[in-house]
């Protein structure tokens, strides 16, 4: 693409994203590209664009030779991969924002990209702002990584801002967090967890070589936190955050989406409303840590935009981590220290704990603090219970390592 004077983009949706990647290319000089054409859906809907902008048939971008790069910028996931999909099919380079279409299709696109050897970008999908997927293909290609851990949704972090600096109840934060713009109308993908789990399952692959199926992946999100919950926290001078984590131990990887007590002294403390955290972990450079936006139409846009920039000059991602371990996976087999509150007829136990660190009995708020196997706890039916919320603490997952367990067996 580099012989071309000016890249000609076919845009896929013109919604919060796509609206704010017109402005942005429009503010910048340095990038030399032009949006030839806008695929939307409504025809009704009022845009701020003249109509000439627009079309309503995928086939005037898909199969338009004047087009050198696709870029999807829309809700439904199956609808993006058959885009992005065809895109590649017809020689198409293609950015995409859409983490859900990427990590439910990861392996078809991957071999898309390979057979027809043109680029699919998305650092766009992570962490809007924050350029995690690059720097995790470029400055950590060769680096021993141990662990990436973060905030990876801005819808939440919002709600749990408000609710924790301004004692707001759940329901009138997540209102205010759809009025600014930066949780949609139905909000179950950020509070459920689903899309920190789909940011987790792109990263594991740029970080550790897993290519994982999201439907393994367990997301627990923060729509069962209690007024008990967020008083124990206080009192204990913690914030409680939604964090999503991956740890690699020898041939053993873990990930993880859960409500976690964050400490005063942790980096992602301060990490307060739309704004995203990430903790990188590694042998040679030991803890690097990553802040910005991550909601709203400007940050996502702008990560959009670099990508197109990377285009200019022919990037494509290599996926050094996923040749280096091409059978690598993540295990549920771990321990993880979690507070659990609960009634009495929720169905838990003390004996599903491996050790119990605290107990706590009154009325209907009960609350247990222990180590329990990974495994044990997504398996379990009360973790299904409205009246049971799970958190991590602050204690790091214990990951064994299968080589140095063996190891010290054959030593005893």
């Amino acid at each position: 693409m580099t012989n071309k004077s000016i890249i000609k983009l076919g845009v896929f949706g013109f919604g919060c994203v796509g609206g704010g990647l017109y402005e942005v290319l429009h503010k910048t000089g340095g990038i030399k590209a032009h949006i030839e054409k806008i695929c939307v859906k409504n025809r009704d809907k009022k845009r701020s664009l003249p109509e000439e902008f627009f079309t309503y048939d995928k086939n005037d971008l898909l199969f338009n030779d004047n087009i050198d790069v696709i870029v999807e910028l829309i809700d439904d996931s199956e609808a993006a991969f058959e885009i992005v999909s065809t895109a590649l099919k017809n020689g198409k380079a293609v950015v995409t924002a859409n983490k859900k279409m990427i990590a439910e299709h990861f392996e078809e696109l991957l071999q898309l990209q390979q057979e027809y050897n043109v680029p699919l970008l998305y650092e766009g999908a992570c962490c809007a702002s924050i350029p995690i997927i690059r720097n995790l293909e470029e400055y950590y290609d060769n680096d021993l990584l141990t662990a990436v851990e973060g905030i990876f949704n801005g819808s939440t972090n919002y709600i749990l801002t408000k609710i924790f600096d301004e004692n707001l109840d759940f329901d009138t934060a997540l209102k205010q967090a759809q009025e600014a713009g930066f949780a949609e109308s139905d909000p179950r993908l950020d509070v459920d967890g689903f899309d920190p789990k789909y940011k987790l399952d792109i990263i594991l692959t740029h970080a550790f070589g897993a290519t994982v199926n999201p439907i393994d992946i367990f997301n627990y999100g923060i729509t069962r936190l209690s007024p008990f919950d967020i008083q124990y926290a206080r009192e204990k001078g913690y914030r409680i955050k939604l964090v999503a984590q991956c740890r690699k131990a020898g041939d053993k990887i873990v990930a993880t989406v859960f409500p976690k007590f964050i400490t005063p002294s942790d980096k992602l403390y301060t990490i307060n409303n739309e704004y995203n955290g990430i903790v990188i972990e590694s042998i040679f450079a030991e803890t690097q840590f990553f802040s910005g936006k991550g909601a709203g139409a400007y940050p996502t846009a702008s990560a959009v935009l670099s990508d197109i920039s990377a285009l200019t000059y022919n990037y494509k991602y290599e996926y050094k981590k996923l040749l280096q371990n091409p059978a690598a996976r993540i295990s549920n087999d771990f321990l993880a220290e979690v507070f659990v509150r609960f009634s009495d007829g929720s169905g838990l136990k003390p004996t599903d704990f491996e050790t119990v660190k605290e107990f706590y009995s009154s009325g209907n708020n009960n609350f247990i603090i222990g180590e329990i196997n990974y495994q044990t706890l997504v398996t379990s039916n009360w973790i299904k219970s409205n009246e049971v919320s799970v958190i991590f603490t602050a204690s790091p997952l214990k990951v064994t390592d299968p080589v140095e367990e063996l190891a010290a067996l054959v030593e005893a």
